[in-house]
């Protein structure tokens, strides 16, 4: 009998083993009765399943050997490589090559999967829209935010922070709660303040940031990028800026939110306007604006 995907046949297998064992019907009207062949039914009852009271389960189809199967040495060869280094298979690969060892970068990926020794994407991980980075030719073309989480006698104080690339001209409030609706709220109060438009901002995978917060922005006519996983240049920029605001005004006043709210009244407009800026060459955020 070929092999079939059929679930109920355990059952069959274990009725017509019973039939035989216990009803004392011939294997020939068995198999008549079943519709299979007599040799068919006599293997059945010589199935270590076939006691006529427990399902008889399908073999696998899978063949036991291959004859294409890496040897056993290249299969310990590629473990141990992996297992020593923790490399991902494109370098046991080359290690394995450099040894003498001949085997094919595909043969190392699906040896390391079977023998689950690769980390795998989690199937909740929710994918992003990794939009192409834009150059900052112009302000607005590229805009960097982010949060600040300080640890206050008052519980969790957040502050988030914004700063065009190409300007170096930033913006920053105090909060109390983030979430995709606070951090959207935020941008169309950085939009009103600033004086140019803002045309993609980018974000870490936060999960103020996630893709309810993308389309409040495209609401406002703003894309949205996430920086790229394990790309720490991505947002360099805005955490520079949360290093500056940090050192040069919020660990110099109380850690209380009135007091933040006070000293970023004073600091912004100070940032923006008088603080010189070695990336834009040593010019304020609003003298550059101004040539624009």
């Amino acid at each position: 009998m070929a092999y079939t995907t059929n679930p109920k046949m355990p059952k069959a297998r274990m009725e017509a083993v019973r039939l035989v064992k216990y009803r004392g019907w011939s294997m020939r009207r068995v198999a008549r009765h079943v519709g299979v062949e007599p040799s068919t039914v006599s293997r059945w009852c010589r199935d270590p399943y076939g006691t006529g009271w427990m399902p008889i389960p399908t073999r696998e189809a899978t063949p036991k050997r291959s004859p294409r199967a890496l040897p056993a040495e290249t299969v310990d060869a590629i473990i141990t490589e992996r297992i020593g280094r923790r490399r991902c298979a494109e370098h046991v690969h080359q290690a394995l090559k450099k040894k003498g060892v001949e085997v094919s970068l595909s043969s190392v990926k699906r040896t390391l999967d079977r023998c689950h020794l690769i980390k795998k994407r989690s199937p909740w991980k929710r994918p992003h829209d990794y939009t192409e980075r834009p150059k900052p030719e112009y302000s607005g073309a590229l805009v960097e935010m982010d949060t600040i989480h300080i640890i206050t006698a008052e519980g969790r104080i957040y502050v988030y922070t914004l700063i065009d690339l190409y300007s170096r001209w930033a913006y920053a409030e105090i909060a109390l709660k983030i979430g995709a609706e606070q951090s959207a709220a935020f941008v169309k109060r950085a939009k009103q303040a600033a004086i140019f438009r803002f045309e993609l901002i980018q974000t870490d995978h936060g999960p103020e940031f996630s893709t309810r917060f993308t389309h409040r922005l495209l609401s406002m006519g703003i894309r949205h990028r996430h920086s790229r996983v394990r790309q720490k240049d991505d947002q360099a920029h805005i955490e520079r800026f949360n290093r500056t605001i940090q050192e040069e005004c919020l660990d110099r006043t109380t850690h209380t939110v009135a007091d933040f709210k006070a000293a970023l009244k004073v600091y912004m407009p100070w940032y923006n306007g008088e603080r010189s800026h070695m990336g834009i060459n040593y010019q304020t955020p609003l003298e550059v604006l101004r040539r624009c």
